[in-house]
């Protein structure tokens, strides 16, 4: 698939079958994300991969931790999504990089003083090359705030200092409604670009 198809085919999917995603898909997925751009490629981005019936329901115990919200959740085909992957940032890794001399030679301020955190940025642009790869396997995907991130993090092990950006739940896609958000008609290109001028 070309890069402008899967930009137009890419859509949230809350709906997915149980069938697993090959390890051979899921890694290429994975270095797709891994390959996002990174200032001053401090390279902070990790991703946390759940696979599996076991890995999967053991987040969502603990995203939703109550089972009677657990079983009135509006979107019960997201908890069939066979593959989670958190994405993680380090702020610190991105102070370490800058605090180092080829960065502070070309007087780049430190990340205290930047007026956009670069490393929400770089996490972004990740998930963002995680759906895209994930809709040029023929895949369906759908990237979410992840919930109780302190408890999630805690249970599979994420060294402290990491934050959870997203997770983003990748399957097979299942007969889907779509979110209510989706209705929302786009605003149309003369009213989003801006050539020279507002």
């Amino acid at each position: 698939m070309e890069l402008r198809q899967a930009i137009r085919h890419r859509r949230m999917v809350r709906n997915f079958q149980s069938a697993p995603v090959a390890s051979d898909v899921l890694d290429r997925l994975l270095d797709a994300a891994r390959r996002a751009p990174s200032a001053g490629f401090a390279q902070g981005i990790d991703l946390l991969a759940l696979e599996g019936p076991e890995q999967t329901a053991r987040y969502w115990e603990l995203a939703l931790p109550e089972a009677t919200a657990r079983a009135a959740f509006r979107w019960q085909g997201l908890l069939d999504a066979p593959v989670l992957v958190v994405v993680l940032t380090s702020p610190a890794a991105y102070g370490a990089r800058y605090g180092e001399a080829d960065k502070a030679a070309s007087g780049a301020a430190g990340p205290e003083e930047w007026t956009v955190p670069w490393w929400w940025v770089d996490a972004g642009m990740a998930a963002m090359l995680l759906l895209l790869a994930a809709v040029d396997e023929g895949l369906a995907a759908l990237l979410f705030a992840t919930a109780h991130e302190s408890p999630v993090l805690a249970a599979f092990g994420v060294p402290d200092g990491h934050r959870a950006v997203a997770t983003v739940a990748i399957g097979h896609p299942a007969p889907d409604e779509p979110g209510r958000s989706a209705s929302r008609p786009r605003r149309p290109f003369d009213d989003v670009v801006h050539r020279g001028r507002w």
